[in-house]
């Protein structure tokens, strides 16, 4: 076996060369992929289960959500919840056990994200979270809700792309069968423990958009808030922006022709060592019989 190794040494340290390079390049596209099929999975099931509520559980639903953004209305966001309070937010638009309270679409950067109650790190690794002392994302006059997620995960886009948004951009997001337009009209840096901007303005419908910034640095938060427009037509249908390319897609074409070199100059390396091994059989063989070619 030592022989055999020591025989291939080249080789084997070329082939493992050329697998963790591979998996290297290839993990962002896959694991955002596999990520992306399983929030698209949650959507899906989401809506299913909302279209076969019964019409009297869903009222209830809409109902209790819409008093309680109502009565945060009415008093302001408390930043600090008690247990008691957390329960009943809890179970505010609860379809089911799974925690996810509806969806983001957001056109401009193709991607849509399910959303789930609370911001806990287990949450923001595969979604985005609706940040608990906030209003729900139901809208509504007086009342604000907040939504976060990371950036710049290698296995998920998230709010990757969020610094495209300008103002006049728009995003929807849909809770149980509603589904409400935000138009972009103000874009803020804050220091994490700021948050003014989070508040609720009488008559005023707001949703923000929470991520960290500088990308990779995170010691601040960027806040892209939006307010509540009417739907195009009576519904969400938007025209989004020219198709985009994203780099994330682009990474395994760019890496096959790297890949492509490194086995051609293993195949090539291989042949050589080959060739030279039976070179050398050869010349042994005529020098131990004293004949020459």
């Amino acid at each position: 076996m030592r022989n055999w190794i020591k025989k291939h040494l080249l080789t084997v340290i070329m082939v493992a060369g050329l697998m963790v390079g591979a998996g290297l390049l290839l993990y962002p596209s896959v694991a955002n992929y596999w990520n992306s099929f399983h929030q698209t999975q949650a959507i899906m099931s989401y809506s299913d289960t909302v279209s076969t509520m019964d019409t009297e559980d869903y009222e209830k639903l809409l109902k209790e959500a819409r008093a309680y953004n109502k009565r945060l209305g009415e008093s302001g966001i408390n930043w600090n919840l008690t247990d008691a309070e957390r329960d009943e937010y809890n179970k505010m638009l609860k379809i089911d056990d799974s925690g996810i309270m509806g969806y983001v679409s957001i056109p401009k950067i193709h991607v849509k994200l399910p959303i789930y109650h609370g911001t806990e790190e287990a949450v923001l690794q595969t979604a985005i979270g609706h940040l608990e002392p906030t209003s729900l994302p139901i809208g509504g006059k007086s009342s604000h809700c907040s939504i976060s997620g990371h950036r710049g995960l290698p296995s998920a886009r998230l709010f990757t792309d969020i610094t495209k948004l300008k103002e006049g951009d728009t995003w929807t997001q849909t809770i149980l069968n509603e589904t409400l337009t935000y138009e972009v009209d103000q874009i803020r840096i804050v220091e994490p423990e700021d948050l003014s901007n989070l508040t609720i303005e009488q008559g005023k419908d707001y949703c923000t958009l929470i991520t960290c910034t500088p990308y990779g640095i995170n010691t601040h938060r960027l806040l892209v808030r939006g307010h509540r427009i009417p739907n195009a037509n009576g519904d969400a249908n938007l025209t989004a922006d020219a198709i985009q390319i994203e780099p994330i897609y682009i990474a395994p074409f760019l890496s096959m022709p790297i890949l492509l070199a490194l086995l051609v100059l293993l195949i090539l390396t291989t042949r050589r060592a080959k060739k030279g091994g039976t070179e050398n059989r050869v010349s042994s063989y005529l020098e131990d019989r004293d004949l020459k070619l």
